[in-house]
């Protein structure tokens, strides 16, 4: 054990926790936000869904990808041997890449994790052992041209799996004259496509551990084929009689638990007075409870402002009266884009402040406690900051439940952003709810298996690093790092990828999913579905791809699918690739900055 470079390897350790936690906050986000921004499930859903998934398909499959940045980029002959200089190298890059994405996702730059990691690999070695010794080309579909290789080819692939998995729903379904039977009967046909999938992610990548990619073809086929039967079949015995009798009998007395009834559902009498199927209207954008329960309301109102108006701005309902006044009122003073933020951020704050859970509390403690004017280390203000510490860190934990993501992804009304987003909801065609109802159930299954693909692929960004620290300290060998990733490393940094999601997730979910082009769970689960199979093919390959990249194709892909480019925001888009192309260089130049920094820095003799 190397024990006077056990400083080396706690700085390494910490900077693999928070490479995971940005990792959660940055690209599990934009994973799961589609699924979000469909309405399928909500963001504490996705947060407890998320941090299951992700840590099984992290501990289960995700050594296979940390091989690649542990060995395939900077060859271990590199080293010469010296387990400390090779301990020094992976944590500057580590270092590098968190403190690239960290900063990224405290400003909303939606940035891949992978590539980040990927190019501070590459600049490290650099420095540490010449652009000669660094894997520039294929090296086995190890080395960073095939890497970077999937830069385009990723987003691309992505988009074509969404878009045929789409058309084809729109086929089979949208474009019947009675969509919603059509919907209903065809569901586990679509439930075989999503179950086997997500079987493929477990049986065919396989589990170092159980060595299920050891087994036969045959074997995978009948073990993925048979699940994906077995679910369909499920679905047809119980799904389809539960949404039968809530979207086609309408019967609103059916409870979420009675698909255990199964058929006998269909011998149910239909109620007497069914209007509507009482669904989720997936057709609203952004809405809002408490906004919801006040609309009948509000009309007629001769309020000018409505005070639960969602933080995106969306103008109230009012009398032409008020219509008037408002734009008197605009006319003489017209707020700036920060005035019309702030003021989002107050209703939002608002709120939590009348919350009578914990994040109230820490709201009004904050509130009620303010630092007072002078030093902060006076006397008074040391006694405010230890009320406000506690309040602090419950705010920052819980402050994500509350946020309201679909107003942030609209724009700010009376902005060139909030008419670009509204022009682009225009342009998506809007399905029956019934329909989109039904295949909210298949999304959460295609955001599982995504969040599991993801688990298994991008554990390696913060993993590999750290593992190769761990060895080299652990045994003083250059070469351990050629060892299998202990599973209790894979465990700590999935935890650490589920914290960044649960606490600043929604930073980045705000800028995606509905900011791109519209959602609605057919489209969301063809986007999940698309992007899961291409990490599939490129994990499969021992490729590390960025997810964030697949789910952006696949979003794009699908929302072509309108028949116009007008359904897709190619500026924010445009925003996306950029950062994309931006990390490799600036994550790259950090990595071998500081490593040559620290490598080459003067010292004393015989020190």
């Amino acid at each position: 054990m190397l024990d006077q470079y056990t400083y080396i390897f706690v700085i390494g350790t910490f900077f693999a926790m928070l490479d995971a936690y940005n990792n959660g906050a940055n690209d599990v986000a934009n994973a799961w936000a589609t699924s979000v921004s469909s309405r399928s499930i909500t963001y504490r859903q996705a947060m407890i869904l998320g941090t299951i998934f992700e840590m099984v398909g992290a501990i289960t499959v995700g050594a296979r990808t940390a091989d690649t940045i542990k060995n395939g980029i900077i060859p271990n002959s590199a080293f010469q041997g010296n387990a400390g200089v090779q301990m020094l190298a992976f944590t500057c890059a580590l270092a590098a890449a968190s403190t690239w994405v960290m900063w990224c996702t405290r400003h909303s730059a939606h940035v891949s994790s992978t590539y980040s990691l990927i190019s501070a690999v590459a600049g490290v070695g650099v420095a540490t052992v010449g652009a000669s010794k660094v894997q520039w080309g294929w090296n086995g579909g190890k080395g960073l041209g095939a890497i970077f290789a999937g830069l385009g080819m990723a987003p691309a692939i992505s988009a074509g799996f969404a878009s045929t998995i789409f058309m084809l729903i729109k086929l089979v379904v949208h474009m019947r004259n009675k969509p919603i039977p059509w919907a209903v009967y065809t569901a586990p046909f679509f439930f075989l496509v999503a179950g086997t999938i997500c079987t493929l992610s477990i049986v065919y990548k396989g589990s170092p551990n159980l060595k299920l990619n050891k087994k036969p073809g045959w074997y995978i086929a009948a073990v993925t084929v048979g699940t994906g039967g077995g679910l369909a079949i499920l679905s047809a015995l119980f799904f389809v009689p539960y949404v039968h009798a809530k979207v086609i009998k309408k019967d609103n007395s059916v409870k979420w638990w009675m698909f255990v009834y199964g058929p006998a559902l269909f011998k149910r009498p239909a109620p007497a007075e069914a209007y509507t199927a009482n669904v989720p209207n997936y057709a609203v954008v952004q809405d809002d409870e408490e906004e919801a329960n006040s609309s009948a309301s509000s009309l007629g109102s001769t309020s000018d402002i409505d005070p639960k108006r969602s933080e995106a701005g969306v103008l109230p309902i009012s009398t032409p009266v008020d219509s008037e006044k408002r734009l008197a009122a605009t006319e003489a003073s017209q707020p700036t884009y920060k005035e019309l933020i702030a003021e989002g951020q107050d209703r939002l704050h608002a709120k939590l402040l009348k919350n009578r859970g914990p994040i109230g509390w820490g709201m009004r403690t904050l509130r009620d406690n303010p630092v007072g004017p002078g030093q902060i280390y006076e006397l008074r203000n040391m006694r405010m900051l230890c009320k406000r510490l506690p309040a602090q860190i419950v705010v920052g934990a819980l402050y994500g439940l509350h946020y309201d993501i679909h107003a942030a992804q609209t724009g700010i009304e009376g902005t060139p952003e909030g008419a670009r987003m509204k022009r682009v909801y225009d342009h998506a065609e809007k399905y029956p709810n019934e329909v989109e109802h039904t295949y909210s159930f298949i999304q959460i299954l295609t955001a599982c298996t995504a969040s599991f693909a993801h688990g298994a692929n991008d554990i390696g960004n913060s993993v590999g690093p750290w593992a190769v620290i761990y060895s080299a300290w652990k045994t003083g060998n250059a070469a351990a790092a050629k060892q299998p990733v202990p599973v209790w490393q894979l465990a700590v940094l999935s935890a650490m990828i589920s914290l960044g999601l649960i606490t600043y997730g929604y930073n980045i979910m705000k800028v995606m999913g509905n900011k791109i082009t519209y959602h609605s769970p057919s489209r969301g689960s063809s986007m999940e579905m698309g992007a899961a199979i291409t990490v599939l093919v490129f994990s499969q390959f021992s490729l590390p791809v960025s997810t964030s990249m697949c789910i952006t194709g696949a979003t794009v892909g699908v929302g072509l699918c309108n028949g116009t480019r007008k359904a897709v925001n190619f500026q924010r888009v445009g925003l996306l690739v950029f950062s994309w192309i931006m990390t490799i260089p600036v994550a790259g130049t950090l990595g071998g900055v500081l490593m040559g920094i620290v490598l080459n820095a003067p010292h004393f003799p015989g020190t």
